[in-house]
């Protein structure tokens, strides 16, 4: 994986200023980010050691040299990648990354010392549970937990790139763009609390999602807490870098440094999403009671193979999720379409005669060569290859949002936000949806003289 250099050429201590005042200036630039890195030349830790332990190591040299030759030796602090494919996508500079970075830094800390701010509504004490490397207190209550048991595959950063990541399917959530699957709040809303507690509890089946059910309630809680941590500093980042585009011509290609911009315009809007969740909740009528159950699943059944609600669309007839196979989920079309930006880019700049270019064309030309290399090198150290994503296969009874009937209301409902299921709000009524939902639940069992003499026999092992 490409690691990007630009947080290196930030001061390694975090910082959080106290200049909160309207009038005044959030953070400073010149204060924390070096055009040269401080020790240029150096490993990490070398780094690290020399800027706040010069002193004793100078004067313990044989002490250390010997802890060091025991195999005694201090591990490197992890940090928080830049999303390079977005950064890249808007043609950000170096300076501009680093600014983007900085606020960052200043807004949410490090992975080892995450930062808090009023407006993010987040509990400082969770997330110290959460945060950090994998260690226990004095009273031997285990801290980092999300080093211990998410980091391998969602990544430090929560980007979905830990280093399980590319050997799984389907790939593990990026949290950065706030898109959450399975949740009771309509489509575009950001999940519960107890959202997030449910599937952190009992997992994503079919998937490689496991159940933290032997995890105490504080410690689930906390990595509840954590996972809204690093999807609003990665709402915060795309912002900030999708930012540069409004600027003004006299910006110099600066962002504002004022409060109103970083914490009021951008940090608060990210965060109030996921403070308005609870008010977002998905209203469920109770199921018709005046219907018997195998009238409903007739109903359910006319309507999965009926115009109205077209489910065989993608679930095919048989309903093993054979309708169409070519399609992707957002995270993955978002890859698909960079690649076909960067395939479409190549092109031109292959068809492109330069020998009748002028020496602004010809620079401008040049540059969009550079961009297209940095944008191959990108997509292929910070991209997972994108993968298409099947519909569910409703004949196995696995059911990946819950297997409750109020989890299967939910997905007809508010559909999938993220991947291609639609919703079927608006044009499914309740009691309709609560008949789809009393026929997919039967599906596992269906006889296949239930289906007609115009649909084909179910092969129920498809996996």
């Amino acid at each position: 994986m490409r690691v990007s250099t630009t947080f290196w050429q930030i001061h390694p201590t975090p910082f959080l200023t106290s200049v909160f005042s309207q009038n005044k200036m959030f953070f400073s630039p010149a204060m924390h980010v070096s055009k040269t890195p401080p020790f240029a030349g150096t490993d990490r830790g070398q780094q690290l050691f020399q800027a706040h332990c010069g002193g004793v190591w100078r004067a313990f040299t044989l002490v250390f040299a010997l802890a060091f030759t025991l195999g005694c030796g201090a591990t490197p602090p992890a940090y928080f990648r830049l999303n390079m494919v977005e950064a890249t996508k808007q043609h950000l500079t170096t300076q501009q990354e680093e600014q983007v970075s900085t606020v960052l830094l200043a807004m949410f800390g490090t992975p080892d010392e995450p930062a808090t701010l009023p407006e993010m509504g987040l509990d400082a004490a969770k997330l110290k549970l959460a945060a950090g490397p994998v260690r226990s207190d004095i009273v031997g209550r285990k801290n980092g937990l999300y080093r211990e048991h998410c980091a391998h595959c969602h990544g430090i950063t929560g980007d979905g790139l830990g280093p399980t990541s590319a050997f799984l399917n389907p790939y593990p959530r990026d949290y950065r763009p706030g898109v959450f699957k399975f949740k009771s709040t309509e489509r575009a809303d950001k999940p519960t609390h107890a959202d997030l507690l449910r599937i952190l509890h009992n997992g994503i089946a079919g998937t490689s999602m496991p159940s933290f059910a032997l995890l105490s309630a504080a410690q689930i809680d906390a990595l509840a807490e954590y996972v809204k941590y690093l999807s609003m500093r990665g709402e915060t980042e795309l912002s900030l870098m999708r930012a540069f585009f409004e600027l003004d011509d006299d910006a110099a290609g600066k962002l504002p440094q004022t409060r109103e911009f970083l914490v009021t315009e951008t940090l608060a809007v990210a965060a109030a999403k996921w403070q308005g969740a609870s008010a977002a909740q998905i209203a469920v009528p109770p199921m018709p009671a005046d219907i018997e159950l195998v009238d409903s699943i007739a109903k359910g059944r006319a309507l999965f193979y009926g115009e109205k609600a077209n489910c065989v669309k993608c679930h095919g007839v048989t309903g093993l999720g054979d309708g169409q196979a070519n399609d992707y989920d957002d995270w993955n079309k978002a890859i698909v379409e960079a690649d076909k930006e960067l395939t479409g880019g190549e092109r031109r700049a292959q068809e492109a005669q330069t020998s009748g270019m002028s020496p602004d064309e010809l620079k401008e030309h040049r540059e969009q060569i550079a961009w297209l290399e940095k944008f191959t090198r990108v997509l292929d150290g910070d991209a997972l290859k994108p993968r298409t994503i099947p519909p569910r296969n409703l004949r196995q009874g696995v059911y990946r949002g819950g297997r409750r009937p109020l989890d299967l209301y939910y997905r007809i409902h508010a559909g999938i936000n993220g991947a291609p299921m639609p919703a079927g709000k608006g044009t499914i009524p309740p009691e309709d949806i609560w008949h789809i939902v009393n026929y997919i639940r039967s599906l596992p069992y269906e006889f296949d003289g239930e289906l007609g003499a115009d649909r084909p026999l179910v092969a129920r092992d498809r996996f």
